[in-house]
Formats: C-alpha cells, sequence, structure tokens
C-alpha cells in the first residue's frame, strides 16, 4: 500500500469488509532496496504487466484466508450479538464462548456456515481488490498526479465495498443463520431453500444496505489508518511482512470497534430473532436500517449497541492483518516474478 499505489485491503467486515500468513520475511525485505533500475518498476505498484486477473488472484486467495482462519471467532460474535439469547447461550468473553459452544454443541459447531462463506469470500474479494487498484490509481492520479492520495484511498475502498457486498450479502445471511444457537437449519442447501420459500428471495439482501451503510465507512476508516500506520512505520514502502501485519491489525481494530453499532443492526436484519422481535410484538419480517436501529435500542438500550464488540474486535484484528500481509506478499511474489522473468 503505497504512495499512490496502495495496496488493497480485505474488508470486510466487515465483515467487510473481507488473506494467509505471508510466511517468512523475504532476505531482501529487511535490507534497503537498490535504487529501482531503470525499466524496472517498484513492487508497490504491481508490473504495468500485471492483469486484472492478477489482482484478483491475490484478493480471491487473501479474502478466502481472512474469512475462514478466524472463522470461530466470527460465529462467536454472531452469538453475542444476539438481543435475547437463549440462557444456554450466554457468554461473558470469546474464550468463555467457544469453550462452551465445542463442549455442548460438538467439536465442529464454531465451523458450521464455513463452506458457504469461502464460497463468497472468493469472487467477493476478487472484484473488491480489482476494483480498488483500478480505482485508487486513476483517482490518485489525477488529485495528486500520482502521488498517494488518502481521498483517493477511501473512495476507491467505498466503491469496491458495493461490488464485494453484493456478492457477499446471501452468503452473510446463510452464515448468521447457521451459526446461531438451536439453528433450525440442517445445511447450507437447505438453509437457502427455506429462506427463500418462506421470507422470498429479497431475504438474502434485507441487510445490504445496513451492510453497506457499515462498509463504507469501515472500509473508509480502515484504509485512511492502514496508510497512515505505514506512513509512520515503513515511510520507504518496502516489502516489510511485520509493518503490513501490525498496520493491518491496528486498522481493523480502530474501524471494527467505530462501526459496532451497525454491525448488530445487521445481524439483527440477518438473523431475525423470533424471541426478540415477539417480545416487542413485530410480526413478519423487520426491515430497514432505521428499524432495526429502533428495535436494536428498544431492547438492549445504548449498551445493546455495542454486544460483541469485544469479539468484533479480537476478529478483526487478526482478519485485516492476514488480509493485508498475504494480499501484499502477492503483489511482492508477483512483481519480483515478473522482474525476473525481464532480466
Amino acid at each position: 500500500t503505497g504512495t499512490g499505489r496502495m495496496e488493497l485491503s480485505c474488508g470486510v467486515g466487515g465483515s467487510a469488509a473481507a488473506p494467509p500468513g505471508p510466511g517468512p520475511p523475504h532476505p531482501a525485505a529487511a535490507a534497503a532496496p537498490a535504487p529501482p533500475m531503470e525499466g524496472t518498476e517498484e513492487y508497490e505498484s504491481l508490473p504495468s504487466g500485471a492483469s486484472l486477473g492478477t489482482h484478483m488472484m491475490a484478493g480471491a486467495v487473501a479474502g478466502i484466508m481472512e474469512h475462514t482462519v478466524m472463522y470461530p471467532v466470527d460465529s462467536v460474535k454472531t452469538r453475542m450479538q444476539s438481543l435475547q439469547p437463549d440462557p444456554k447461550a450466554q457468554y461473558r468473553s470469546v474464550y468463555e464462548a467457544l469453550k462452551k459452544i465445542v463442549l455442548t454443541e460438538g467439536f465442529w459447531r464454531p465451523l458450521r456456515g464455513i463452506n458457504v462463506t469461502m464460497l463468497g469470500a472468493g469472487p467477493a474479494h476478487a472484484m473488491y481488490f480489482a476494483c480498488y487498484e483500478k480505482m485508487k490509481k486513476s483517482l490518485s492520479d489525477s488529485i495528486q498526479h500520482g502521488g498517494n492520495s488518502h481521498l483517493a484511498n477511501g473512495i476507491a475502498g467505498s466503491v469496491a465495498t458495493l461490488l464485494h457486498d453484493a456478492v457477499m450479502n446471501p452468503a452473510e445471511v446463510v452464515k448468521q443463520r447457521m451459526q446461531m444457537f438451536n439453528s433450525p437449519y440442517k445445511s447450507v442447501l437447505s438453509c437457502i431453500r427455506t429462506v427463500r420459500r418462506t421470507e422470498g428471495f429479497g431475504a438474502f439482501y434485507r441487510s445490504y444496505t445496513t451492510q453497506l451503510t457499515m462498509n463504507v465507512p469501515f472500509q473508509a476508516i480502515h484504509f485512511i489508518t492502514y496508510e497512515f500506520m505505514q506512513e509512520q512505520i515503513n515511510p520507504r514502502r518496502d516489502y516489510n511482512p511485520r509493518s503490513h501485519i501490525v498496520s493491518g491489525a491496528v486498522a481493523g481494530a480502530v474501524a471494527a470497534a467505530a462501526t459496532t453499532p451497525l454491525d448488530v443492526c445487521k445481524t439483527l436484519l440477518n438473523t431475525q430473532e423470533n424471541t426478540a422481535l415477539s417480545s416487542l410484538n413485530i410480526s413478519g419480517h423487520l426491515s430497514g436500517m432505521v428499524n432495526a436501529f429502533k428495535t436494536v435500542y428498544q431492547l438492549g438500550g445504548v449498551s445493546g449497541y455495542f454486544k460483541g464488540v469485544q469479539a468484533r474486535v479480537i476478529y478483526q484484528m487478526p482478519s485485516t492483518a492476514i488480509a493485508w500481509s498475504v494480499y501484499e506478499f502477492f503483489k511482492y511474489f508477483l512483481t519480483k516474478h515478473k522482474l525476473e522473468k525481464r532480466t
């Protein structure tokens, strides 16, 4: 992520919102880079020959890794955001929740729904990274003539989020319903069929506007924080896994904490918690951001908006660190490979 050529993060929100560990730092990473020879390109910009496919492949791998590595914590977050949880599904901490779920519901329970997430994360992040890189470059060129523009980073991240969420939203609906305590769905397919039959196709996009309302500020805060951190700890924009991990983790934590209230509303819209809604005599299905905000307040007051904030931050820090480090690693590896081929 660099000057005028910042790399992309995965968002998600993410869930964005939303890469594998980078592996050991390359020996060249720590050494001061030699000045670029004429005709060669720096790692940050990816070679001009790097196709859209390259960005998409790096993005897809980053997205799948980001979502799967921390998936059990995401399951806990969904449950902790429940506004009227079953007495058997009340948890004080992420660790206690994971222990309780494994002991009472089985070892694999925290991974329920991971397959639909992987299915959505690949294409969603591929489009996200590709759109982000393309927009960031053209906007930076026009705003700062090739310099690094925070405004360009924020706008590019926000527009890329529109595409990402359009693909990820249906997967999120299915995933969160599978994650809930006593989920009635036997499998991903039966969940999809049941939701479509009983609530209609629109149910898969009921939280789309809320997701966007959350992810656009999430990504803007995330990208700007990541870029700011890189300016502080890696001003030369070398390939430096440690700096990518630290910057990614800080950016993820700040963005996650700031957007938790919107995430709670999204979870309510996705899961349509029956006990919570019937306690307020809400019949039918809850829809819309404003309704979700009012309902959360009626059920939990101001503190209701921050349910699961601990789990969200714990999930997001490593997720964004993974996303950035994998993406940066792919960019470095592909750039190096292209330059070697050329020489």
